[in-house]
């Protein structure tokens, strides 16, 4: 088995908040809320140890996971980067300083938009909370005298928030962020977010926001930080997966196998919008850790053939996902 770029771990897909555009919200109903055992993952630490990233989170919030700071040490004693994503409401002082000592190597928080539109768009988080665990992690770090975890904010643009967008980097700068990544809503999971997405009809309106996003990056690097965006490109052949299918992969709490987070939805009967049609989504999964060794999949004959397809036309579930459009810059 080759090393990896890096490898999702989904450590739990239960969540304390509600954000309106998650699938978790939208199929709650009949969401499987479970996290990952403690046993299955050290089934992976072989792996893990000749991958140069992993990340601990799927979909639900990684704080929720009872042993999520004994996976991160296991992670770590590999040599391995390791990084996590969170909401961060779960983050008082006591997790903060366990997290600083737990050598983990990279932090994101989540954020859809500035301020109250932030709360409105993810019910049951809160945008100053958020930036006050921001403040007390950046604080941590400077008193313990380590430049570990890094801290990132993946930042959700809205179409509805574009006018606020010059609010996003004096809201962010000063309090310890080093990098600010923004994404655009690609999976919709029902028409009445359809248009919330910030995808370009046309090239013009590509450069349009491509401009708009560079001047965004002009000004952030002023104020020390570092921005990074993804751009869906109109009418492109050749396109190159986001989320790198031929060197990555994601693990379901369930060790379940699969390509990314997108083709493995814990709910029975989901659906998405794909180009203004609600179609049912469908899972993608290559086996489970629990039959067989990671390698053992990864070297499965489906598994190769559907790596080999991006070398030509992409497997059939792929060829519509605006992941397999993406850009970055």
């Amino acid at each position: 088995m080759p090393r990896l770029d890096w490898m999702q771990i989904e450590v739990t897909t239960r969540c304390n908040a509600l954000c309106h555009y998650c699938p978790r919200t939208a199929y709650r109903n009949c969401w499987d809320n479970r996290d990952l055992s403690l046993e299955t993952f050290k089934v992976l630490l072989p792996v893990i140890a000749d991958t140069k990233m992993v990340h601990l989170q799927g979909w639900g919030e990684s704080f929720l996971h009872p042993t999520l700071f004994e996976m991160i040490a296991l992670a770590k004693k590999t040599d391995c980067k390791v990084g996590t994503t969170t909401n961060g409401m779960l983050l008082n002082r006591r997790r903060i300083d366990q997290l600083v000592k737990s050598g983990i190597d990279h932090v994101a928080f989540s954020l859809t938009g500035i301020g109250e539109k932030n709360d409105l768009a993810r019910h049951g988080t809160q945008f100053t909370r958020i930036l006050q665990a921001i403040s007390d992690l950046a604080a941590q770090k400077k008193a313990l005298r380590v430049l570990t975890p890094t801290i990132s904010v993946a930042y959700l643009l809205l179409r509805s928030h574009l006018p606020d967008i010059a609010k996003i980097v004096p809201a962010l700068a000063g309090i310890g962020i080093e990098q600010v990544v923004i994404s655009t809503l690609d999976f919709v999971t029902h028409k009445n977010l359809w248009n919330e997405r910030l995808t370009p009809a046309n090239q013009a309106q590509y450069q349009e926001l491509k401009s708009l996003f560079d001047e965004l990056g002009e000004e952030a690097a002023t104020k020390g930080l570092g921005l990074f965006y993804n751009l869906v490109l109109p009418s492109v052949e050749g396109r190159v997966c986001t989320e790198n299918p031929r060197r990555a992969l994601f693990v379901s709490s369930g060790g379940n196998v699969s390509p990314c987070v997108f083709t493995n939805i814990p709910a029975m009967g989901s659906s998405r919008m794909i180009e203004g049609e609600e179609v049912e989504s469908q899972k993608l999964i290559f086996g489970c850790i629990a039959d067989e060794s990671l390698p053992a999949i990864w070297k499965s004959s489906y598994y190769r053939e559907f790596r080999k397809s991006f070398e030509s036309r992409p497997h059939p579930l792929c060829r519509r996902c605006p992941k397999h459009q993406g850009s970055s810059e």
